[in-house]
């Protein structure tokens, strides 16, 4: 017993150093190196930044529920509707469930030993052997009536050698993290499309508002000029220039109110309700540019991407599989051992007499497989140059969107500073052409004019506004998922 004892511990222990040996069959799957921008944006930096925020801070975490920073109650409340209630996300957090469980049944079921029991009663009648037999002998009869008990249990085990079983169970460990980045990457990105649409609908409603007062104003115009006209004092061109500016403007209202119910459907689908159930438009006062949003530094910008964590995974599943490719090249070795209990009755089945015991190893070392397994081998590692290659797009991509971000938040900064003071002139224009009006200096049709002209400076300031809402709200999701986001 000690002998066999200390042959299955030699065997044991020279399993566990070829296993170790190899690791070193593949790629290391480490990150390649991407070189980092110095500051995102091309370019000398902003003289100054705008007096109103938003202040952009360096930081080494992007910022947590970044959509509370709007200020309005009705946003977080959309966000959190959507992450409950989001069906393609609840979808592809099934799968990721379901690809874990998967994960746990394959290291189970290659990399712990398989224990079976089995049992078996049969009464079975086979044909007799025909005997030849001297007389006076009886002859025996040519059939038998007999019954069989069995009863073992079976344990089979793959010694991983060189670590072909444990490459393709990490590979899959590493397709799981793939598929939970990519799970956090589509949770954020329905965060950022409700943002996005909530304050898109928000400046379409402000728009129709801004617009109705404006044709509004301008049938008045063309009533009155039409009153003029009656009485000899306007001529018909003029009044049918009225009407003219008055219908063109009422006709963009309709487009704007099947835009604004379009995107009221689409965010009614995000929220997972039906589209009769739409959500009604915050209103735009309600909201408020941040007043800082971090920028992470480029390292903790990788770090918290989802999508570069993705692509990071992919490379290191690439890594295994390639050592697996590799290791498929060199001997495989499996053990079977049985024991258990047989008889023609349950007495001789449980008597000394029946037990029943087997053990035996297989060795298996590929020989010639028509240049497959050197196939595959240079297959993986083409695709591990390739994953490489994708998680360097990838890196590069994510730079690019913090720095067309940053950028059009900038100009974004820019357009609403010119604006905001062309509206207030024009206001200031308005209030100034009312006055004349009151004094009599002026018709009161000028004073209108100047009251449309003011509206719809107005109209351009709610526009860059908005703009920048969106840009922030961009950049804001540029910057990755907090650490809460993990599935």
């Amino acid at each position: 017993m000690n002998g066999r004892l200390t042959r299955a511990a030699a065997v044991l222990g020279l399993a566990s150093s070829l296993g170790l040996a190899g690791c070193a069959l593949g790629p290391s799957g480490r990150p390649p190196a991407v070189p980092e921008p110095a500051r995102y944006v091309a370019g000398p930096p902003p003289d100054a930044a705008p007096a109103d925020g938003p202040e952009l801070v360096a930081a080494q975490a992007p910022e947590a529920s970044w959509w509370t920073t709007f200020g309005a109650p009705e946003l977080d409340a959309l966000v959190a509707e959507a992450r409950a209630a989001n069906p393609d996300l609840a979808a592809a957090r099934g799968r990721l469930e379901a690809a874990r469980e998967v994960l746990r049944a394959q290291v189970g079921a290659t990399e712990l030993p398989s224990v079976d029991l089995g049992a078996q009663a049969a009464r079975q009648r086979a044909l007799g052997l025909p005997l030849e037999l001297p007389p006076p002998l009886p002859e025996l009869p040519r059939t038998s009536l007999y019954d069989t008990f069995v009863g073992q249990a079976q344990v089979r085990y793959t010694f991983d050698l060189f670590g072909s079983i444990r490459e393709r169970n990490r590979a899959l460990a590493e397709r799981v993290e793939q598929r939970a980045a990519q799970w956090r990457a589509a949770r954020e990105a329905l965060a950022a499309n409700v943002v996005s649409g909530a304050l898109t609908l928000s400046v379409l409603q402000a728009r129709l508002r801004i617009l109705a007062s404006v044709a509004d104003g301008l049938r008045r115009d063309a009533a009155e000029s039409a009153r003029r006209q009656a009485l000899g004092a306007a001529p018909r061109a003029a009044v049918l220039d009225a009407r003219r500016q008055a219908e063109a403007v009422a006709a963009q209202i309709p487009g704007l109110r099947a835009q604004a119910l379009t995107l009221r459907h689409a965010l009614a689908v995000l929220l997972g309700r039906t589209p009769d159930r739409a959500p009604e438009a915050i209103p735009f006062e309600r909201l408020r540019l941040p007043a800082r949003i971090p920028v992470l530094v480029p390292s903790a910008l990788l770090a918290a991407r989802p999508d570069v964590q993705a692509a990071r995974a992919a490379l290191a599943a690439a890594a295994h599989d390639a050592g697996a490719a590799r290791a498929d090249l060199f001997p495989s070795l499996t053990l079977t051992a049985a024991m258990g209990r047989g008889g023609y009755d349950w007495p001789a089945a449980l008597s000394p007499e029946g037990a029943l015991w087997s053990l035996a190893g297989g060795l298996t070392a590929p020989l010639f497989h028509g240049g497959a397994l050197r196939a595959q081998q240079r297959a993986s590692l083409r695709a591990y140059a390739a994953a490489e290659d994708d998680y360097r797009s990838t890196v590069l991509a994510a730079f690019r969107e913090v720095a067309d971000a940053l950028a059009s938040l900038e100009q974004a900064g820019a357009a609403q500073a010119a604006g905001d003071a062309a509206a207030g002139a024009a206001r200031g224009a308005a209030a100034d052409a009312a006055r004349r009006a009151a004094l009599g200096a002026v018709p009161p049709s000028a004073a209108r004019a100047a009251g449309r002209q003011a509206e719809l400076a107005e109209l351009d300031a709610l526009d860059v506004r908005a703009q920048r809402l969106l840009e922030a709200a961009r950049l804001f999701h540029a910057m990755g998922a907090a650490p809460s986001a993990a599935p």
